[in-house]
């Protein structure tokens, strides 16, 4: 089977077979993507990612929305958005609301995937990892964006009963936790300086 259909009937059958077929086609994505070889494959896979969003609002069952957004958490990194890693952001972050926690884990996982190469000039100045980088002031614009976007969805979704939770950890599962724990990466990549700039600009 070459990787064209490989990864077309993966996600054919995520959308369209029953319960047991889709959840285990799912789970087979992962094996897929390391198992063939092929710029055909990379193709298949950025365009499947690109058309994510508009797919996942037709699909109506909440078990093949889980499967469809798990298969994308596994092959998301292969994106092919070097010059705009946010453009899946205002999907990701709509994600974090969901009821179902594996939903909203794997939005966790991707959005914390882009942190690491936007916080980079931040981490490692004057250097660049890649000549596709995004220039300094693309990042920074992109990282406030995602805090401001982060910070509100926070505040929306806290309750007077999580001030009893010392650590992140132990907060009961749900949208807060959710981006508690993005925010904690955020804060750890930018450093304590960098995180006062963004906190100031809310004032």
């Amino acid at each position: 089977m070459n990787s064209d259909s490989t990864f077309i009937k993966i996600f054919n059958t995520i959308l369209t077979a029953d319960k047991v077929d889709s959840r285990k086609a799912a789970r087979e994505a992962r094996k897929f993507l390391y198992a063939s070889s092929g710029m055909d494959k990379y193709e298949d896979i950025k365009n499947i990612i690109d058309g994510a969003p508009s797919e996942y609002f037709s699909i109506s069952e909440d078990w093949r929305q889980e499967n469809f957004v798990m298969a994308i958490s596994v092959i998301y990194f292969l994106h092919g958005k070097e010059n705009q890693p946010d453009f899946l952001f205002p999907w990701l972050l709509y994600l974090l609301l969901h009821k179902n926690g594996n939903i909203r884990h794997a939005a966790v996982r991707m959005i914390s995937q882009e942190i690491g190469p936007l916080t980079y000039h931040l981490r490692f100045p004057g250097e660049k990892s890649s000549p596709q980088d995004l220039s300094s002031q693309q990042a920074d614009d992109i990282i406030f964006k995602l805090f401001i976007a982060l910070y509100n969805l926070m505040n929306n979704s806290w309750r007077p009963m999580y001030k009893k939770y010392k650590y992140i950890d132990s907060l009961p599962s749900g949208t807060y936790k959710s981006v508690q724990i993005i925010m904690s990466s955020l804060e750890e990549d930018c450093g304590d300086e960098y995180m006062r700039s963004l906190k100031k600009s809310l004032c």
